[in-house]
């Protein structure tokens, strides 16, 4: 379905439903697999790539890369690293991969190394956007709708909402039987950019926050673990819990995910609809570090963010570089229809052309 963009604004259309598409467990390294690597075979140059990064894009990478070596071109090989966004832009910045991927713009200490190291620019284009619910772990309404007010998740985060039957989070649920029972906060212990969409979001939101904004905080109740796929495995394998992850995650493992209340005081699950209402009419700067920590709409989920892409200024092989844009390429315009199945938000056509732009005017090879 074609999307209808406005020239100056990224306005991204509500999209199919979500599919169960591939279970996500563990910090993940994907090499897609080579099957006929004869000349003619190939589609564009052939080359062995290595990027590292966020979590919350893995199984959409995962499946991008795969398709691509199967379908498009066999001798592309693309190993992703799901390592989390912390590591992913370290990597990044030591020119150990030949990509990056992280949900938080580069900025900062790390923006400065970049400088300092290549004397240039780092390049960032976003490939997906997408939510990020609390998922939870409470047999005693298994099957039934769970909403949580602002009051009560921003408790939940800092401490102050201890038990599931606390009223903050009865009064939005009355008919639910609300059990008895501690309540036990999931969250990352690596450095990541769903934490940073996470806390951009509990930040705006919630007045008693302290903790600030980044890819790691100090936080100030809960239990750590390792990716997106560690805080979902948390989740599932101890009852009381809740946590943060991005909704495909939450969708590709059967874990229940809370109604939200947004900025508008709707209830608001996180479908892709919700999640493309985050973007609706907003304006992506010329950096496409675009933040949205309290969208306005009232039909938006209130907790998504956008995932980068981050590529070098300069590839000594033009051959590698060609081969990556290709696939790049690829992933946001035929792989558009994999973004959707595993219910990530798709980038509108206007944009797809500013990275084409972008890669032709910034990026030198050979």
């Amino acid at each position: 379905m074609p999307l209808q963009i406005s020239k100056s604004k990224a306005f991204i259309a509500p999209l199919a439903a979500l599919a169960l598409g591939l279970a996500a467990c563990g910090q993940q390294t994907t090499t897609t697999p080579g099957t006929d690597t004869s000349p003619a075979a190939q589609q564009g140059p052939s080359a062995n790539i290595s990027g590292a990064g966020a979590t919350f894009p893995a199984p959409l990478y995962q499946r991008w890369f795969t398709e691509y070596n199967r379908n498009v071109n066999p001798g592309v090989q693309v190993s992703y690293q799901s390592v989390g966004s912390g590591a992913g832009l370290e990597q990044y910045i030591n020119g150990t991969v030949d990509f990056g991927a992280s949900d938080a713009p580069i900025q900062g200490d790390r923006l400065e190394s970049f400088r300092q190291k290549y004397n240039a620019e780092p390049i960032q284009v976003p490939m997906a956007g997408g939510a990020v619910p609390f998922a939870y772990n409470l047999p005693e309404i298994e099957g039934q709708e769970l909403r949580l007010s602002r009051q009560a998740y921003c408790g939940i985060v800092t401490g102050q909402v201890t038990q599931w039957n606390d009223p903050l989070i009865a009064q939005a649920n009355p008919n639910l039987n609300l059990p008895n029972r501690a309540i036990t906060f999931a969250h990352r212990s690596d450095g990541s950019g769903t934490t940073f969409i996470f806390v951009n979001h509990i930040d705006t939101a919630c007045p008693n926050w302290q903790a600030g904004v980044g890819t790691s905080v100090n936080w100030p109740t809960g239990v750590g673990a390792q990716g997106n796929e560690g805080v979902a495995a948390q989740i599932q394998q101890n009852e009381g819990t809740i946590g943060y992850i991005e909704a495909a995650y939450a969708k590709l493992n059967n874990i229940p995910t809370a109604l939200l209340e947004n900025a508008s005081g709707q209830y608001v699950g996180a479908t892709p609809e919700s999640a493309s209402a985050i973007f609706q009419d907003v304006e992506i700067p010329e950096d496409f570090a675009l933040l949205v920590p309290d969208p306005k709409n009232p039909e938006a989920f209130p907790i998504g963010g956008l995932t980068w892409i981050l590529v070098y200024p300069t590839y000594q092989d033009a051959n590698k570089w060609q081969a990556m844009r290709n696939v790049f390429e690829w992933a946001l315009t035929d792989g558009r229809s994999i973004t959707e199945e595993l219910g990530y938000i798709p980038m509108p056509d206007n944009i797809i052309q500013r990275i084409r732009q972008v890669f032709d005017e910034r990026v030198k090879a050979g």
